[in-house]
Protein backbone atom coordinates (compact mmCIF):
# COMPACT_ATOMS: atom_id res chain seq x y z
CA UNK A 1 0.00 0.00 0.00
CA UNK A 2 1.21 3.07 -1.00
CA UNK A 3 1.85 5.58 2.00
CA UNK A 4 0.76 8.71 1.81
CA UNK A 5 1.95 12.20 3.97
CA UNK A 6 0.10 15.76 4.65
CA UNK A 7 2.44 18.46 4.17
CA UNK A 8 0.39 22.15 5.35
CA UNK A 9 2.04 25.12 3.56
CA UNK A 10 3.17 25.50 0.21
CA UNK A 11 5.63 27.96 1.32
CA UNK A 12 9.38 26.57 0.56
CA UNK A 13 9.70 24.67 3.64
CA UNK A 14 6.54 22.54 2.69
CA UNK A 15 7.41 22.11 -0.95
CA UNK A 16 10.65 21.36 -0.36
CA UNK A 17 9.69 18.36 2.06
CA UNK A 18 7.06 17.33 -0.86
CA UNK A 19 9.55 17.23 -3.13
CA UNK A 20 11.58 15.06 -1.11
CA UNK A 21 8.68 12.16 -0.06
CA UNK A 22 7.83 12.54 -3.50
CA UNK A 23 11.25 11.17 -5.03
CA UNK A 24 10.45 8.49 -2.21
CA UNK A 25 7.74 7.54 -4.22
CA UNK A 26 5.19 8.75 -0.74
CA UNK A 27 1.62 10.05 -2.08
CA UNK A 28 1.98 13.69 -0.93
CA UNK A 29 -0.86 16.11 -0.83
CA UNK A 30 -0.25 19.77 -0.20
CA UNK A 31 -2.68 21.96 1.54
CA UNK A 32 -2.32 25.78 1.91
CA UNK A 33 -4.99 28.39 3.38
CA UNK A 34 -3.90 30.97 0.30
CA UNK A 35 -5.61 30.71 -3.29
CA UNK A 36 -2.36 29.80 -4.85
CA UNK A 37 1.43 28.37 -3.98
CA UNK A 38 4.60 30.50 -2.56
CA UNK A 39 3.08 33.62 -2.18
CA UNK A 40 5.55 34.61 0.51
CA UNK A 41 8.33 33.52 -2.08
CA UNK A 42 7.14 35.73 -4.69
CA UNK A 43 7.20 38.62 -2.48
CA UNK A 44 10.81 38.19 -0.91
CA UNK A 45 11.60 38.07 -5.12
CA UNK A 46 10.00 41.09 -6.04
CA UNK A 47 13.46 43.41 -5.70
CA UNK A 48 15.55 40.30 -6.66
CA UNK A 49 15.19 37.16 -5.40
CA UNK A 50 17.97 36.16 -3.18
CA UNK A 51 18.13 32.24 -2.97
CA UNK A 52 21.02 31.82 -0.43
CA UNK A 53 25.28 33.44 -0.05
CA UNK A 54 27.86 31.84 -1.13
CA UNK A 55 30.55 32.76 1.86
CA UNK A 56 31.82 29.45 3.73
CA UNK A 57 30.14 27.44 5.32
CA UNK A 58 31.37 28.09 8.94
CA UNK A 59 30.77 31.64 8.65
CA UNK A 60 26.96 31.09 7.05
CA UNK A 61 26.41 28.52 9.70
CA UNK A 62 27.26 31.39 12.42
CA UNK A 63 24.58 33.91 11.20
CA UNK A 64 21.77 31.87 12.95
CA UNK A 65 22.89 32.92 16.20
CA UNK A 66 21.91 30.43 19.09
CA UNK A 67 20.44 28.00 16.78
CA UNK A 68 23.54 27.41 15.25
CA UNK A 69 24.37 24.23 16.26
CA UNK A 70 21.01 22.72 15.08
CA UNK A 71 21.02 24.54 11.77
CA UNK A 72 24.15 22.81 10.95
CA UNK A 73 22.85 19.52 11.27
CA UNK A 74 19.92 20.37 9.01
CA UNK A 75 22.38 21.66 6.77
CA UNK A 76 23.95 18.37 6.26
CA UNK A 77 21.09 17.16 4.27
CA UNK A 78 21.01 20.33 2.24
CA UNK A 79 23.00 23.45 2.74
CA UNK A 80 23.82 26.67 0.56
CA UNK A 81 25.52 24.38 -1.85
CA UNK A 82 22.32 22.05 -2.50
CA UNK A 83 20.59 25.58 -3.08
CA UNK A 84 22.47 26.47 -6.16
CA UNK A 85 22.48 23.06 -7.20
CA UNK A 86 18.49 22.48 -6.86
CA UNK A 87 17.63 25.79 -8.79
CA UNK A 88 20.10 24.40 -11.90
CA UNK A 89 17.99 21.10 -11.80
CA UNK A 90 14.85 23.46 -12.49
CA UNK A 91 16.55 25.21 -15.33
CA UNK A 92 17.68 28.56 -13.43
CA UNK A 93 21.21 29.64 -13.59
CA UNK A 94 22.28 31.74 -10.48
CA UNK A 95 25.46 34.54 -10.33
CA UNK A 96 27.19 35.82 -6.84
CA UNK A 97 26.72 39.21 -6.92
CA UNK A 98 29.52 41.41 -5.16
CA UNK A 99 28.12 41.14 -1.76
CA UNK A 100 28.53 37.55 -2.10
CA UNK A 101 24.84 36.67 -2.07
CA UNK A 102 23.30 34.58 -5.00
CA UNK A 103 20.76 35.26 -7.30
CA UNK A 104 18.90 33.62 -9.72
CA UNK A 105 20.01 34.89 -13.50
CA UNK A 106 17.10 36.54 -14.17
CA UNK A 107 16.57 38.04 -10.72
CA UNK A 108 12.98 36.54 -10.72
CA UNK A 109 11.00 34.26 -8.49
CA UNK A 110 8.37 33.65 -10.46
CA UNK A 111 10.06 31.52 -13.22
CA UNK A 112 11.59 29.05 -10.72
CA UNK A 113 8.53 28.96 -8.72
CA UNK A 114 7.07 28.05 -12.10
CA UNK A 115 9.25 25.52 -12.75
CA UNK A 116 9.18 23.81 -9.17
CA UNK A 117 5.43 23.56 -8.99
CA UNK A 118 5.74 22.33 -12.58
CA UNK A 119 7.95 19.43 -11.59
CA UNK A 120 6.15 18.63 -8.48
CA UNK A 121 2.81 18.23 -10.41
CA UNK A 122 4.62 16.25 -13.12
CA UNK A 123 7.57 14.58 -11.76
CA UNK A 124 10.09 12.22 -13.45
CA UNK A 125 9.59 9.68 -10.68
CA UNK A 126 7.35 8.85 -8.08
CA UNK A 127 3.83 10.06 -7.54
CA UNK A 128 2.43 13.32 -8.81
CA UNK A 129 2.37 15.96 -5.94
CA UNK A 130 -1.30 16.77 -5.70
CA UNK A 131 -2.44 20.08 -4.29
CA UNK A 132 -5.91 21.54 -2.17
CA UNK A 133 -5.44 25.41 -1.97
CA UNK A 134 -7.76 27.39 0.45
CA UNK A 135 -7.83 24.65 2.66
CA UNK A 136 -6.92 25.87 6.21
CA UNK A 137 -6.77 23.49 9.14
CA UNK A 138 -8.94 24.90 12.15
CA UNK A 139 -6.62 23.16 14.31
CA UNK A 140 -8.81 20.17 15.07
CA UNK A 141 -7.78 16.42 15.20
CA UNK A 142 -9.62 13.57 14.46
CA UNK A 143 -8.54 9.87 16.08
CA UNK A 144 -7.56 7.73 13.20
CA UNK A 145 -6.50 4.14 12.82
CA UNK A 146 -4.97 4.75 10.09
CA UNK A 147 -3.36 7.26 11.16
CA UNK A 148 -3.65 11.03 11.30
CA UNK A 149 -6.71 13.09 10.84
CA UNK A 150 -6.87 16.41 10.66
CA UNK A 151 -10.09 18.80 9.49
CA UNK A 152 -9.77 21.87 7.11
CA UNK A 153 -11.95 24.79 6.60
CA UNK A 154 -12.73 25.32 2.83
CA UNK A 155 -15.00 27.02 0.58
CA UNK A 156 -17.14 23.65 0.12
CA UNK A 157 -17.28 23.29 3.96
CA UNK A 158 -15.24 21.49 6.69
CA UNK A 159 -13.11 18.47 5.05
CA UNK A 160 -11.15 15.41 6.98
CA UNK A 161 -8.45 13.53 5.37
CA UNK A 162 -5.91 11.07 6.84
CA UNK A 163 -2.37 10.40 6.31
CA UNK A 164 0.60 7.93 7.99
CA UNK A 165 2.47 11.51 8.62
CA UNK A 166 2.17 15.31 8.39
CA UNK A 167 4.82 17.74 7.67
CA UNK A 168 3.89 21.25 9.38
CA UNK A 169 5.65 24.17 7.33
CA UNK A 170 2.90 27.17 8.36
CA UNK A 171 5.64 29.83 8.64
CA UNK A 172 6.26 32.17 11.53
CA UNK A 173 3.94 34.96 12.34
CA UNK A 174 4.84 37.91 9.89
CA UNK A 175 2.77 38.53 6.74
CA UNK A 176 -0.70 37.48 7.73
CA UNK A 177 -1.91 38.45 4.50
CA UNK A 178 0.42 35.85 3.20
CA UNK A 179 -0.69 33.00 5.41
CA UNK A 180 1.81 33.26 8.14
CA UNK A 181 -0.22 34.12 10.88
CA UNK A 182 0.75 31.98 13.66
CA UNK A 183 -2.33 30.35 14.88
CA UNK A 184 -0.94 27.36 14.62
CA UNK A 185 0.64 28.67 17.66
CA UNK A 186 -1.94 27.60 20.30
CA UNK A 187 -3.28 24.29 18.56
CA UNK A 188 0.70 22.73 19.28
CA UNK A 189 1.32 24.28 22.67
CA UNK A 190 -2.20 22.13 24.02
CA UNK A 191 -1.04 18.93 22.38
CA UNK A 192 1.85 20.10 24.87
CA UNK A 193 4.45 21.01 21.70
CA UNK A 194 7.33 23.80 23.60
CA UNK A 195 6.59 27.16 21.40
CA UNK A 196 9.04 29.98 21.76
CA UNK A 197 6.74 33.27 20.99
CA UNK A 198 7.03 34.56 18.05
CA UNK A 199 9.07 37.91 17.67
CA UNK A 200 9.54 40.41 14.95
CA UNK A 201 13.20 39.58 13.52
CA UNK A 202 14.69 41.73 10.70
CA UNK A 203 11.94 44.45 11.15
CA UNK A 204 12.27 48.99 12.07
CA UNK A 205 11.92 50.07 15.49
CA UNK A 206 10.18 53.31 16.67
CA UNK A 207 12.59 55.97 18.27
CA UNK A 208 12.24 56.30 21.90
CA UNK A 209 10.25 59.75 21.58
CA UNK A 210 9.83 59.92 17.88
CA UNK A 211 11.01 62.80 15.13
CA UNK A 212 10.08 66.15 15.11
CA UNK A 213 7.09 67.18 12.49
CA UNK A 214 9.73 69.03 10.59
CA UNK A 215 11.83 65.98 10.11
CA UNK A 216 8.93 63.57 9.02
CA UNK A 217 7.92 65.60 6.67
CA UNK A 218 11.46 66.71 5.20
CA UNK A 219 13.23 63.07 5.57
CA UNK A 220 10.84 60.26 6.37
CA UNK A 221 11.47 57.80 3.43
CA UNK A 222 14.85 59.06 3.04
CA UNK A 223 17.84 56.15 3.22
CA UNK A 224 21.75 57.75 5.49
CA UNK A 225 23.68 56.38 3.06
CA UNK A 226 27.46 55.36 3.57
CA UNK A 227 26.90 55.40 7.67
CA UNK A 228 27.92 52.71 9.91
CA UNK A 229 26.24 51.37 13.44
CA UNK A 230 27.69 50.29 16.04
CA UNK A 231 26.24 48.61 19.61
CA UNK A 232 26.66 46.89 23.24
CA UNK A 233 23.67 45.71 23.94
CA UNK A 234 22.98 45.34 27.71
CA UNK A 235 23.47 41.97 28.23
CA UNK A 236 26.75 42.71 26.24
CA UNK A 237 26.75 41.31 22.49
CA UNK A 238 28.17 43.31 20.00
CA UNK A 239 27.84 44.90 16.48
CA UNK A 240 29.52 47.33 14.33
CA UNK A 241 28.62 47.35 10.40
CA UNK A 242 28.91 49.67 7.69
CA UNK A 243 25.94 50.41 4.92
CA UNK A 244 22.68 52.22 4.91
CA UNK A 245 18.90 52.37 6.40
CA UNK A 246 15.83 54.39 5.88
CA UNK A 247 14.25 57.04 8.66
CA UNK A 248 10.75 56.17 9.27
CA UNK A 249 7.82 58.54 10.52
CA UNK A 250 8.01 56.90 13.19
CA UNK A 251 11.83 55.81 13.60
CA UNK A 252 14.69 53.36 11.51
CA UNK A 253 14.18 50.36 9.13
CA UNK A 254 16.22 49.18 6.79
CA UNK A 255 19.65 46.79 6.14
CA UNK A 256 21.55 48.12 8.81
CA UNK A 257 19.24 47.91 11.35
CA UNK A 258 17.52 44.48 10.16
CA UNK A 259 21.01 43.23 11.00
CA UNK A 260 21.26 44.29 14.33
CA UNK A 261 17.10 43.82 15.15
CA UNK A 262 17.97 40.78 17.05
CA UNK A 263 19.97 42.42 19.74
CA UNK A 264 17.99 45.68 19.59
CA UNK A 265 14.40 43.57 19.78
CA UNK A 266 15.96 41.49 22.75
CA UNK A 267 17.29 44.81 24.49
CA UNK A 268 14.20 46.53 24.03
CA UNK A 269 12.02 43.47 25.46
CA UNK A 270 14.65 43.30 28.53
CA UNK A 271 15.13 46.45 29.35
CA UNK A 272 12.46 48.73 28.07
CA UNK A 273 14.90 50.28 25.70
CA UNK A 274 17.57 50.08 23.02
CA UNK A 275 20.55 52.31 21.53
CA UNK A 276 22.64 52.46 18.61
CA UNK A 277 25.59 54.74 17.59
CA UNK A 278 25.34 56.09 14.13
CA UNK A 279 28.48 57.17 12.78
CA UNK A 280 27.78 59.45 9.92
CA UNK A 281 30.93 59.83 8.28
CA UNK A 282 32.81 56.14 8.83
CA UNK A 283 35.54 56.55 6.09
CA UNK A 284 36.65 59.55 8.28
CA UNK A 285 38.97 59.47 11.64
CA UNK A 286 37.23 61.18 14.36
CA UNK A 287 40.96 63.85 14.33
CA UNK A 288 40.34 64.60 10.64
CA UNK A 289 36.17 65.53 12.08
CA UNK A 290 37.24 67.47 14.59
CA UNK A 291 39.99 69.63 12.77
CA UNK A 292 37.26 69.92 9.93
CA UNK A 293 34.73 71.17 12.49
CA UNK A 294 36.73 73.30 14.68
CA UNK A 295 37.81 75.06 11.26
CA UNK A 296 37.50 79.17 11.69
CA UNK A 297 34.21 79.50 9.37
CA UNK A 298 34.17 82.90 9.87
CA UNK A 299 30.59 84.34 8.34
CA UNK A 300 29.05 80.89 6.98
CA UNK A 301 26.34 79.28 8.86
CA UNK A 302 27.41 76.27 10.64
CA UNK A 303 25.44 73.79 8.15
CA UNK A 304 27.24 75.26 5.13
CA UNK A 305 30.37 75.14 7.21
CA UNK A 306 29.87 71.13 7.48
CA UNK A 307 28.93 71.10 4.19
CA UNK A 308 31.80 72.77 2.71
CA UNK A 309 33.94 71.23 4.76
CA UNK A 310 32.73 67.85 5.45
CA UNK A 311 29.99 67.56 2.28
CA UNK A 312 27.60 66.95 5.07
CA UNK A 313 24.13 67.79 4.47
CA UNK A 314 20.62 66.68 3.85
CA UNK A 315 18.91 63.83 6.14
CA UNK A 316 22.75 63.50 8.12
CA UNK A 317 22.91 67.32 9.09
CA UNK A 318 19.17 66.99 9.75
CA UNK A 319 19.82 64.37 12.44
CA UNK A 320 22.32 66.19 14.38
CA UNK A 321 19.84 68.97 14.65
CA UNK A 322 17.03 66.16 15.70
CA UNK A 323 19.70 64.69 18.58
CA UNK A 324 21.93 67.05 19.70
CA UNK A 325 20.92 70.75 21.66
CA UNK A 326 21.94 74.17 20.51
CA UNK A 327 24.50 74.26 22.64
CA UNK A 328 26.18 70.80 21.37
CA UNK A 329 25.41 71.91 18.20
CA UNK A 330 28.02 74.28 18.77
CA UNK A 331 30.37 72.95 20.97
CA UNK A 332 33.19 71.97 18.43
CA UNK A 333 34.17 68.97 20.19
CA UNK A 334 30.87 67.49 21.13
CA UNK A 335 29.71 67.97 17.64
CA UNK A 336 32.82 65.86 16.46
CA UNK A 337 31.95 63.55 18.80
CA UNK A 338 28.38 63.20 17.43
CA UNK A 339 29.15 63.29 13.87
CA UNK A 340 31.12 60.37 14.79
CA UNK A 341 28.81 58.68 17.60
CA UNK A 342 25.62 60.16 17.44
CA UNK A 343 23.15 57.66 19.61
CA UNK A 344 20.14 56.98 18.59
CA UNK A 345 17.77 55.56 21.49
CA UNK A 346 14.89 53.13 20.41
CA UNK A 347 11.30 52.19 22.21
CA UNK A 348 9.73 49.58 20.58
CA UNK A 349 9.93 47.14 17.55
CA UNK A 350 7.49 47.29 14.90
CA UNK A 351 4.86 44.98 15.09
CA UNK A 352 5.17 41.26 14.25
CA UNK A 353 3.01 41.87 10.55
CA UNK A 354 5.52 44.23 9.61
CA UNK A 355 8.61 42.25 9.83
CA UNK A 356 10.75 40.64 7.26
CA UNK A 357 10.68 37.19 9.40
CA UNK A 358 10.07 36.11 12.73
CA UNK A 359 11.62 34.73 15.63
CA UNK A 360 10.47 32.16 18.29
CA UNK A 361 8.82 29.25 17.04
CA UNK A 362 8.55 25.49 17.93
CA UNK A 363 11.29 24.79 19.78
CA UNK A 364 14.07 21.98 18.94
CA UNK A 365 13.61 20.37 22.42
CA UNK A 366 10.60 19.70 21.46
CA UNK A 367 11.16 17.86 18.35
CA UNK A 368 13.41 14.73 17.65
CA UNK A 369 16.79 14.85 15.11
CA UNK A 370 14.48 14.16 12.35
CA UNK A 371 12.28 16.98 13.11
CA UNK A 372 9.06 14.32 14.85
CA UNK A 373 7.62 16.27 17.55
CA UNK A 374 8.21 14.20 20.85
CA UNK A 375 4.20 14.92 21.99
CA UNK A 376 3.04 14.26 18.63
CA UNK A 377 4.58 11.04 16.70
CA UNK A 378 4.08 11.23 12.83
CA UNK A 379 3.98 14.99 13.09
CA UNK A 380 6.90 17.12 11.73
CA UNK A 381 7.49 20.68 11.78
CA UNK A 382 9.49 22.55 8.98
CA UNK A 383 10.56 26.47 8.15
CA UNK A 384 9.73 29.14 9.74
CA UNK A 385 7.38 28.31 12.34
CA UNK A 386 11.09 26.72 14.33
CA UNK A 387 12.35 28.53 16.77
CA UNK A 388 15.75 30.30 14.89
CA UNK A 389 16.16 33.45 13.04
CA UNK A 390 18.59 35.01 11.05
CA UNK A 391 19.46 37.77 8.83
CA UNK A 392 18.71 38.58 5.75
CA UNK A 393 21.10 37.57 2.80
CA UNK A 394 19.84 34.41 1.78
CA UNK A 395 19.67 32.53 4.90
CA UNK A 396 16.29 32.88 5.81
CA UNK A 397 15.12 30.77 2.52
CA UNK A 398 18.13 28.72 2.60
CA UNK A 399 17.57 27.33 6.24
CA UNK A 400 13.43 27.26 5.20
CA UNK A 401 14.53 25.14 2.01
CA UNK A 402 16.84 23.01 4.02
CA UNK A 403 14.88 22.17 7.06
CA UNK A 404 11.71 21.08 4.44
CA UNK A 405 14.25 18.51 2.97
CA UNK A 406 15.27 17.40 6.13
CA UNK A 407 11.90 16.72 7.34
CA UNK A 408 10.98 15.17 4.09
CA UNK A 409 13.90 12.87 4.83
CA UNK A 410 12.68 12.50 8.45
CA UNK A 411 9.16 11.34 7.58
CA UNK A 412 11.05 8.81 5.58
CA UNK A 413 12.69 6.80 7.75
CA UNK A 414 9.72 7.18 10.09
CA UNK A 415 7.11 5.51 7.92
CA UNK A 416 10.10 3.12 6.42
CA UNK A 417 10.25 2.08 10.54
CA UNK A 418 6.43 1.63 10.70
Amino acid sequence: MIQKVMVIGAGPAGLMAAEVLSQAGIQVEVYDAMPSAGRKFLLAGKGGLNLTHSEPDALFVSRYGQRSAEIAVIFQTFGAKAVRAWASSLGVDTFIGSSGRVFPVDMKAAPLLRAWLHRLRHPASGPPVRFFMRYRWTGQVNDSVRGIGLSFDTPAGMVSATADAVVMAFGGGSWAKLGSDGAWVPWLQARGVGVAPLLPANCGFDRFGGWSEHFVSRFAGQPFKSVAVSLTSLSGATFQRKGEFVATATGVEGSLIYAASGILRNDILKHGQASFLLDLLPDLSADRILAEVTHPRGSRSLSSHLKSRLRLDGIKMAILHEVLSTEQLHDGGQLARAIKALPITLAAARPLDEAISSAGGVLFESMNQHQMLNAWPGVFCAGEMLDWEAPTGGYLLTACLASGASAGHGVVRYIQGK
